[in-house]
């Protein structure tokens, strides 16, 4: 038996099918990040004499659509294919089957997309006139619990000559994806984009070499975040008759990286396409045990938070460039990018002078962690003579919990800057006034992670000493965070105990 839902089988019958809006920014790797085995959805959704495809869950998960072919009950009868859905227990199971009320005619139908907003469903086709005139897509919105009647959507310049075509609709609206053998394809479908400015629609723009083939991509799928784009495609080798790849995008909509399979796990020896993705779960179908299609899931399980620190050498001469820092990286799922304030794309960096390095640290599903790493130099050496010795200074101040910031004009703070200006007024030449912060190991809501907490206490008090000696001392006074640690005995549900944690949520200031 042949394919039906599918557009690209054995005997190629004739189809038009899309695929739905991806609901949450994550993006993917080679790897991925781990996931359950794939499972196949149980006979309440996948019969076994129909052909299910195209998975789409409502923004709350709690509703499945899909669509049926070889059904007697459908609206144009067992070859049509029409949008069905099926309620999601509290149990994983489902339940409550049934056709979509008004959107389903003797045409094939389809769901290509979803707002993010959940109250506007993008159909395939354009529900007006005959055959011919539907190759393009529509927009229903919810209105008290149901759907009204889809409207077309005007793309200028779209021209299908054919029955393969598919689209996706992004989940903010302002972009689809088109599937279909138009101007520039280098094979039987290639990938095209329209988007949106204002109330209209541009003309589709092939979307480049590098993710389009000689042979066909179709079901494309977007993540909400704009810059990766799932699909499937016969051209790029794999697993079986079309795999599922994902692409991200670099400068623009025609600028791909080279697409990557998703691996045996996902892909079979067969036909796999129509990948969405909810955030928790991802769906798509395959015809691995059979002539027709059923949908398969696999649940995402979470990577371990991302945790960063790192560790400096310092300048060995005044004045020279040979320092460096050494990133330490945990948990997180690789690969990794890495934002250096000095511009920097490496995970370690060297040949620096003395300073401040910050680093931002994303990974494959898109957790941020910052840190930063100090390097001092060696004083300049001066002429005994001439220089005098000056008093270093020494300031601590304990923190009441979630608390970051002080006053530089009160108490002991106010004293200890008063010191370091007098010295300056008398002639010191320069001082360096060190950082040092800590927070305990009780948590924080407020900043995330107690590594927030104590960057932002060292932040702080940085600011604040840069703006208090700006007017007349800028460039006789450097201010330089040497740690922002968490510190103290382990947490055991006693935050109150201040004699506890109290000793370790401080910041600490010397001269030099």
């Amino acid at each position: 038996m042949t394919k039906i839902i599918l557009q690209k089988m054995m005997m190629k019958k004739k189809i038009i099918l899309g695929t739905i809006g991806c609901l949450v920014s994550l993006g993917l790797n080679a790897q991925w990040w781990d996931y359950t085995d794939p499972v196949k959805l149980p006979g309440t959704v996948n019969r076994e004499a129909s052909e299910e495809s195209m998975p789409v869950f409502s923004n709350d998960s709690s509703i499945l659509y899909f669509v049926r072919t070889f059904d007697e009950s459908n609206t144009g009868g067992m070859n049509d294919q029409d949008i069905w859905q099926s309620m999601r227990q509290e149990d994983g199971s489902y339940g409550d089957l049934k056709k979509v009320s008004g959107l389903n005619n003797k045409f094939h139908n389809g769901i290509v997309g979803l707002s993010s907003g959940g109250d506007i469903l993008y159909l395939l086709n354009t529900y007006a006139g005959k055959k011919d005139t539907q190759k393009g897509i529509a927009g229903s919105k919810n209105k008290n619990g149901s759907w009204g009647k889809p409207e077309g959507i005007e793309i200028p310049g779209l021209d299908i000559d054919g029955d393969f075509y598919g689209f996706h609709v992004s989940s903010n609206g302002d972009a689809i994806i088109i599937s279909h053998k138009g101007p520039g394809s280098l094979g039987e479908e290639d990938l095209y984009v329209s988007t949106k400015t204002g109330d209209s629609w541009s003309a589709p723009q092939h979307m480049g070499n590098a993710i389009n083939s000689t042979g066909y991509e179709i079901s494309p799928f977007l993540t909400a975040s704009m810059d990766t784009l799932f699909f499937s495609s016969n051209g790029m080798g794999g697993e079986g008759d079309a795999d599922i790849f994902y692409s991200v995008k670099q400068s623009g909509w025609t600028d791909w990286s080279t697409p990557v399979n998703l691996g045996n796990r996902i892909n079979s020896e067969k036909f796999d396409a129509y990948f969405s993705y909810t955030g928790k779960s991802a769906y798509w179908s395959s015809n691995r045990e059979g002539e027709r299609s059923d949908i398969y899931m696999i649940d995402i399980l979470t990577p371990p938070p991302l945790v960063i620190s790192c560790v400096g050498t310092n300048v060995s001469v005044y004045g020279g460039e040979d320092g460096s820092v050494d990133l330490r990286i945990n948990g997180g799922a690789g690969p990794y990018t890495y934002k250096w304030s000095n511009g920097d794309s490496s995970e370690d960096i060297f040949g620096l002078k003395a300073g401040d390095y910050s680093v931002t640290v994303i990974d494959a599903v898109g957790q941020e962690a910052i840190t930063m790493c100090s390097l001092d130099e060696p004083e300049k050496v001066i002429d005994p003579v001439v220089v005098r010795q000056y008093e270093n200074y020494d300031f601590k101040h304990l923190f009441a919990y979630n608390k970051n910031k002080l006053s530089p004009s009160k108490g002991d703070l106010k004293k200890f800057l008063k010191s370091i200006k007098k010295d300056l007024d008398e002639g010191r030449t320069s001082v360096t006034i060190k950082i040092y912060s800590s927070a305990s190991t009780v948590p924080t809501q407020t900043f995330g992670s107690n590594e927030a907490l104590a960057n932002k206490r060292a932040e702080n008090m940085k600011y604040d000493l840069l703006d208090y000696f700006k007017k007349n001392y800028a460039d006789k006074v450097n201010v330089v965070i040497v740690s922002a640690k968490v510190d103290g005995p382990a947490y055991e549900n006693d935050a109150g105990n201040r004699s506890k944690y109290g000793p370790y949520q401080f910041v600490r200031l010397e001269t030099e």
